[in-house]
C-alpha cells in the first residue's frame, strides 16, 4: 500500500521568475526521494510523488501547498496569494514498478489520476481517493472545509503554517526567534491561518488510515 500525490503549481505564470518555487519545490521533494524513481516534475509545473507510508501523504501534501502558498507573486499587490498548487492523493497499491514514478502503476497511481481529473470540475485544490469510498468521503469533506481558510493563505500564513507542519510541537515563542517577530504578531498569524484545524484534519487522516489499513 502506498501513495501517490499528483499535483500542479495554479497560476505558475504569474510569477515572473518560475525559479522562486521550482528550485524550493525540487528540494522538498528531493528530501522525500530520489527522482526520477520516486518523484518527477514535467511539463513546467506538474509534479508526482510517490510516498511509501500513505499515512504521510496528507502531511506532505500540506507541506507542499505551504510551501508554494508563501511564494511571494511578481506583483505582491494585485496578486497576493494567487499562486496555488492543486493536488489529488491517490492510496492503494502498486503493482508495477518502473524507472521512473511516471512509468509505474497499480491502483494508487490510478486513484491519483482519476481524482486528479475531476478536481476542477469539483473546484478543489485538494481531494483523496482510495478504495474506502465512506474515508474518502469524510476527509474530503473535511479538506474541502479547510481550504475555504487555506486557499486564503497569506504569504505570512503559509510561511507560520510550513513551519509548524514540519514541527507540530513547536512553541510560539520558537516560532517568533525563527521568523524574527514578536510574539504577539506569531498569535495573530497562527489564528489566521488556522493551523490547529490543519493539523486535526491531518492527524484524523492518519488514525483513520492506520485502522483501514
Amino acid at each position: 500500500m502506498i501513495a501517490i500525490i499528483k499535483g500542479d503549481i495554479i497560476a505558475s505564470r504569474k510569477l515572473l521568475d518560475q525559479e522562486k518555487w521550482l528550485q524550493p519545490l525540487k528540494s522538498l521533494l528531493s528530501q522525500w526521494g530520489t527522482t526520477p524513481e520516486q518523484w518527477e516534475l514535467v511539463w513546467g509545473d506538474f509534479f508526482q510523488l510517490e510516498i511509501g507510508d500513505p499515512q504521510e501523504a496528507l502531511q506532505k501534501a500540506l507541506e507542499i501547498k505551504a510551501l508554494i502558498k508563501k511564494i511571494e507573486p511578481k506583483d505582491a499587490k494585485k496578486l497576493l496569494s494567487t499562486l496555488d498548487v492543486r493536488m489529488s492523493i491517490g492510496i492503494g497499491e502498486k503493482t508495477f514498478s518502473g524507472k521512473r514514478v511516471s512509468e509505474s502503476n497499480g491502483p494508487a497511481f490510478i486513484y491519483a489520476g482519476e481524482k486528479f481529473e475531476k478536481l476542477k470540475k469539483e473546484k478543489t485544490n485538494l481531494a483523496i481517493q482510495s478504495q474506502w469510498q465512506d474515508f474518502d468521503n469524510e476527509i474530503n469533506l473535511y479538506l474541502r472545509l479547510a481550504a475555504k481558510f487555506m486557499d486564503s493563505w497569506s504569504v505570512s500564513s503559509a510561511e507560520l503554517a510550513e513551519i509548524v507542519l514540519t514541527s507540530p510541537n513547536i512553541t510560539q515563542e520558537e516560532i517568533g526567534e525563527i521568523l524574527k517577530i514578536k510574539q504577539n504578531s506569531v498569535s495573530g498569524r497562527w489564528n489566521r491561518s488556522n493551523i490547529e484545524e490543519v493539523l486535526k484534519i491531518e492527524k484524523v487522516f492518519r488514525e483513520k488510515l492506520q485502522k483501514l489499513i
